[in-house]
């Protein structure tokens, strides 16, 4: 996000950098959770919850949503989830590879743990679809508050915000990325004092921050029981961004915005909107916008409009990050990646993902109408994924960081039981709309493992006509072919095994290059490698080098530039001699022992449709040679 490049402020400001470190984490971190008082209390008291707009019944509400913010936010996530940090990184797939390094010792914990990352990534795919949708339309329809028969023109006009946001994603969002810290900054300013104005007018709204009102509620509406949760969980989207976006700032902006300014604006809102139930039940049908005098409606709703966009400005550009770990991860085909930003590495844009991500908005926008129908379709992903977030943190807390069992497990069961209840609100909402994140999350989790597990079994195949290294070497010294000039680096999954592309060049053309460079990219469970751990050179004589590149799943993987750290007499890398060969595989689907032969069939459309080696290493267009191989699966 534009905000990151504080980070690079200067000594000279460091006096102001926390301040401005503050502000640009409210408008990339809080956006989504922000714009939540649009829609939660709306959907509580008209969204066929059957809760009655009474004293009990508003403060019991609020006591649930005080409560989850509290125990969800300012403690799960603020006080443990934010500690588990890949060297600096957050999100899911950054806990994945922390939790899988975590159960090193473990196989099966290490296969089941990687599993639930995959399975939060998936959701929250399906999450950063319904979170640009519900957050404009609710925006927009505040316009049917300030003028009569304005209703139809909701849906085209949050089609057009919406689709314009996603036009602009190519370009990259630096420049109106300054803006989106000040403008959230106003947004929880101007919620908070909405929110004072509702409490001056009846103050006894202030009880629920009583957790008894919750319990009481419970009690009182035994038929209404888990489902509010359904509705409550409105309040905590975006709870997982906090984690996910840890990476621009660190945890202690993020947590300091959070109880600085977040926290309060958002609970003097809610508190504010009960507040103007208890005095006019008949405002339930959106106590948001009602809060506020007649004069400031429009204003309003062009302050929210802008809010909403912001927020699903974040989502994206986490989808973006996501699919980027996921991708080096070994979890998603390589997909062409490009840089918005010349001064902020995580300014990404990744056309697959954005035109994907657009096509499901769209849908979701026309197929449910309005933000109180889609409302019942929200909460599953979100839910599901903070549950998976919670299963890898108690593993990264036990095994890696070795608390001791009498103190992390009573918390860890509490965090469990909260999660599992919210999503066990939100299941029944599958029925009702909410499939719809749940078919995407299977799809995409089918996909991830599919290519996951077929690049496994192709290295097998490939494996299995492998020729090894020392014996090629001995047959060429006493057979020497003829060599010419230059390097050739060869790409090969296989460290101690002749690539096939080298064996099918030497075939066709009967020759070999001076130096002869077989390179390996792996990539770890960490972010970033720092450049004197980026290379391990080994020779081989005759001219053959082992050469291997650490890259982290954020880092650039720019091999010639990571070549040219290769200080070896024996090695010339400069672009006019270095000619790289890449072996380009089409998998046939066959009755081999592996997958179903519709995993093999999927997998061989993924692989012919993935990005190849040539645009993702950044390797020079004029010195690629590529050669075509056929593998049964």
């Amino acid at each position: 996000m534009g905000q990151a490049s504080s980070h690079a402020a200067g000594a000279e400001h460091s006096a102001a950098r926390p301040i401005g470190m503050l502000v640009a984490a409210v408008g990339v971190v809080y956006g989504d959770i922000g714009t939540s008082p649009l829609y939660t209390l709306k959907e509580v008291f008209s969204g066929g919850y059957g809760v009655p707009v009474s004293h009990d019944g508003v403060l019991g509400i609020l006591a649930l949503i005080f409560w989850s913010l509290i125990w969800v936010v300012s403690i799960k996530y603020m006080m443990f989830v934010l500690r588990a940090d890949n060297q600096g990184e957050g999100g899911i797939m950054a806990l994945t590879a922390l939790a899988r390094r975590a159960a090193a010792g473990h196989a099966r914990l290490r296969s089941l743990l990687v599993v639930c990352g995959l399975i939060g990534a998936a959701l929250f795919y399906g999450d950063s679809m319904i979170t640009p949708a519900i957050s404009v339309l609710s925006a927009i329809e505040g316009l049917g508050l300030a003028f009569d028969g304005i209703d139809h023109w909701v849906v085209p006009l949050s089609l057009v915000v919406l689709v314009a946001l996603f036009l602009i994603q190519r370009h990259g969002t630096a420049r109106i990325g300054i803006l989106f810290g000040p403008i959230m900054v106003t947004w929880f300013l101007v919620l908070g004092a909405l929110g004072v104005y509702g409490i001056l007018q009846h103050p006894e709204v202030l009880q629920a921050m009583n957790p008894v009102w919750g319990v009481r509620f419970f009690v009182m509406h035994p038929g209404v029981g888990v489902a509010i949760l359904g509705a409550v969980v409105l309040a905590l989207t975006g709870a997982e961004a906090l984690y996910a976006d840890m990476g621009h700032f660190g945890r202690k902006p993020i947590a300091r915005a959070w109880f600085i300014l977040v926290l309060p604006a958002l609970m003097l809102n809610y508190f504010g909107q009960g507040a103007l139930l208890l005095g006019d039940p008949e405002a339930a049908r959106n106590p948001f916008y009602l809060l506020a005098p007649s004069w400031a409606l429009i204003p309003l709703v062009g302050l929210a409009t802008m809010a909403t966009v912001i927020a699903s400005q974040a989502v994206i550009s986490g989808a973006f990050s996501l699919t980027r770990q996921a991708i080096q991860l070994g979890y998603i085909p390589r997909m062409h990646i490009q840089h918005t930003s010349s001064a902020e590495q995580g300014q990404i844009y990744i056309g697959a993902v954005n035109w994907s991500l657009m096509v499901g908005v769209i849908l979701l926008v026309l197929g449910f109408g309005s933000s109180g129908a889609l409302a019942s379709a929200y909460g599953v992903a979100v839910t599901g994924t903070m549950l998976m977030t919670t299963i890898l943190v108690s593993a990264v807390m036990l095994l890696l960081w070795k608390w001791p069992p009498v103190l992390a497990v009573p918390v860890l069961l509490g965090f469990l039981l909260v999660d599992g209840l919210y999503f066990a609100a939100n299941v029944p909402k599958i029925l009702q709309g909410g499939a719809f994140p749940v078919i995407a999350g299977i799809a995409l989790f089918v996909l991830m493992t599919t290519w996951k597990r077929g690049k496994q079994l192709l290295a097998e195949r490939l494996d299995e006509g492998g020729l090894p290294l020392p014996i090629f070497i001995s047959s060429i010294s006493v057979q020497p072919p003829h060599r010419v000039q230059g390097t050739a680096v060869f790409l090969t999954a296989r460290p101690d095994a002749v690539p096939h592309a080298l064996l099918h060049n030497l075939l066709h053309n009967q020759v070999l290059h001076e130096q002869v460079v077989l390179l390996t990219v792996v990539y770890e469970d960490i972010p970033r490698v720092p450049p004197n751990r980026r290379f391990e050179v080994e020779s081989h004589g005759e001219g053959f080098f082992r050469v291997i590149l650490h890259f982290g799943f954020v880092d650039e993987p720019d091999v010639p530039q990571a070549l040219k750290l290769c200080h070896l007499d024996d090695l010339d890398f400069s672009p006019m001699r270095t000619t790289y060969f890449l072996s380009r595989e089409t998998v046939i689907a066959s009755k081999l022992e592996g997958m179903a032969r519709w995993r093999e069939a999927l997998f061989a459309f993924m692989l012919q449709n993935a990005n190849g080696n040539l645009r993702f290493f950044n390797l020079p267009l004029n010195r690629v040679i590529e050669l075509g191989t056929q593998v049964e699966m």
